[in-house]
């Protein structure tokens, strides 16, 4: 499990920069740098409703990331290895508008 900070405020699981998801993946098979990745879990907050916590009853700063960019030094076996994760994507509508910022290729 990895250390969660996330940054796109208007992601309905996004409460204070963590995430109340309880696990998400990271898209970006054929990533070579973190432009090319993104966060599959992200769903669009809509203005009048309130976020929803999925299983978990309050978020997390430490979560379970399922990984397809297989690219990335962290990827062992589709799972995020790293110790810390950034997800990005200020003012994001779906979640090609995210990225991971921790993506880091393998050489």
């Amino acid at each position: 499990m990895a250390d969660l900070n996330c940054t796109v405020e208007n992601c309905t699981y996004n409460e204070h920069y963590l995430c109340a998801k309880g696990d998400i993946m990271v898209g970006g098979r054929h990533a070579c740098n973190c432009g090319d990745t993104c966060c599959e879990s992200f769903s669009r907050r809509r203005e009048g409703h309130d976020a929803y916590t999925s299983s978990l009853s309050h978020a997390s700063s430490t979560i379970s990331i399922d990984c397809e960019a297989v690219k990335c030094i962290y990827n062992q076996n589709y799972k995020c290895r790293a110790d810390h994760v950034d997800i990005e994507g200020c003012g994001a509508c779906e979640s090609r508008g995210t990225i991971c910022a921790t993506f880091a290729e393998k050489q």
